[in-house]
């Protein structure tokens, strides 16, 4: 609001402004630590609304329904759906994951027995010859069960909490839906008024900010949804294909460990090879070992194509933050937030990153944004998922070409 020159409240002088805005920081950290359980849905709120803004958009726009009408339709199926996954798989699901733990655990009790048995003989692959009868491997075997054996305990219980916690589980769902709904129907239509911060003087800044946050959140969300769909869709059918127990559960393991650099393909690749070395069947009558560097191998393939060439078509370099650093971020976030925190890793570190460059800019009295704004051109005639699906193939064939 703005006030006359003829106002009769008086002006604050700066220790009041000092003062108050102590106060209030002091006010908002410690409603933070006492209230800190609520972020984790806020959150997830947050991301829902953002997420189905350009559907409910689409709705208005083609459908001519309201913007309250799109909003509604969209959350009644969001809602519909979820009760309908919980009922067909929801049950199969984490029993098969609880089997998954099972047998892994299994494999890695037998673990030293296996190590030792092949420290004391020599592999033949074709002209590649390897001696390990002279190596002592029983330290090795120690070390890695003292790395395994406590993040699958923590694995184990985690998944016992989210079974035995269904019903708590399902009521913070509803509260998040909730509260999305109430964020995306306020916003009129309008992405900027989802969240809406309005400081006198800042009204091009904190528009800057806003567009480009929203272009980091969203090259993250809707490119790593896809992408975990793609990764769950395609281990589930090649998995499945060679016979390996547990398909479901492992593709959706490798699904998430899309989210976490170098070490997420690396516990994947870990009970992938236990599961298909321990499993009773195997195609073409292969041996257990031929049969899981078989596995193995297809894996590596599957993760190599996702990583040099389906996952830089979708996510761009939007994001512009190191994997190492994102590794680091991961920890760091898993600390403060949980699994929430491992998963949204990147786009928090590419936040954080731009908020520290306004920040540290602005200290030093430099523009904040040195850099022209990057603008998209205008997408060519059709729907948004056929003009990305068109962009997708027309880079696979240029890729092809060289």
């Amino acid at each position: 609001m703005e006030q006359t020159p003829n106002s009769p409240s008086p002006k604050w002088g700066t220790n009041t402004k000092l003062v108050i805005a102590l106060t209030i920081v002091t006010i908002t950290g410690a409603l933070v630590v006492k209230f800190q359980f609520i972020i984790t849905p806020l959150v997830l709120a947050f991301m829902l609304s953002f997420l189905f803004h350009p559907i409910a958009d689409f709705f208005q726009r083609r459908l001519r329904f309201s913007w309250g009408v799109a909003v509604s339709v969209i959350y009644l199926l969001v809602f519909l759906l979820l009760i309908g996954l919980l009922a067909l798989g929801g049950v199969g699901l984490v029993q098969q994951i609880q089997s998954l733990i099972t047998i892994v655990e299994d494999a890695i009790q037998t673990l030293p027995e296996l190590i030792e048995q092949a420290g004391g003989q020599i592999y033949q692959f074709g002209p590649f010859r390897f001696d390990f009868s002279q190596l002592d491997l029983n330290e090795l075997s120690s070390q890695i069960l003292g790395i395994i054996q406590p993040l699958l305990s923590q694995t184990g219980s985690l998944l016992g909490t989210v079974a035995g916690g269904a019903a708590n589980f399902f009521g913070w769902t509803v509260i998040v839906l909730l509260v999305s709904y109430f964020m995306l129907a306020e916003s009129r239509g309008l992405r900027d008024q989802i969240i809406n911060v309005d400081i006198p003087g800042y009204s091009q800044d904190f528009a800057r900010l806003s567009r480009e946050l929203g272009r980091i959140w969203n090259a993250f969300l809707r490119g790593q949804i896809i992408i975990f769909t793609l990764t769950v869709f395609i281990y589930e059918i090649i998995l499945s294909t060679l016979g390996v127990s547990y398909a479901l559960g492992i593709a959706i393991l490798a699904g998430l460990a899309r989210f976490v650099p170098y070490i997420g393909p690396a516990v994947n690749w870990a009970v992938l090879v236990l599961v298909a070395y321990f499993q009773t069947y195997t195609i073409f009558g292969l041996s257990d070992l031929y049969y899981t560097l078989l596995v193995l191998l297809i894996a590596l393939i599957i993760d190599q194509i996702f990583d040099n060439i389906v996952s830089p078509r979708i996510l761009s370099s939007a994001l512009k933050v190191h994997p190492a650093a994102v590794l680091i971020a991961a920890i760091i976030a898993a600390n403060l937030f949980g699994i929430l925190g491992v998963v949204l890793a990147a786009p928090i570190l590419a936040t954080v990153t731009l908020l520290w460059n306004y920040i540290i800019r602005k200290m030093f009295d430099l523009d904040p944004f040195p850099e022209k704004e990057a603008t998209q051109p205008p997408p060519p005639p059709g729907s948004r998922l056929v003009v990305t699906i068109r962009r997708f193939l027309r880079n696979w064939k240029l890729f092809a070409k060289k």
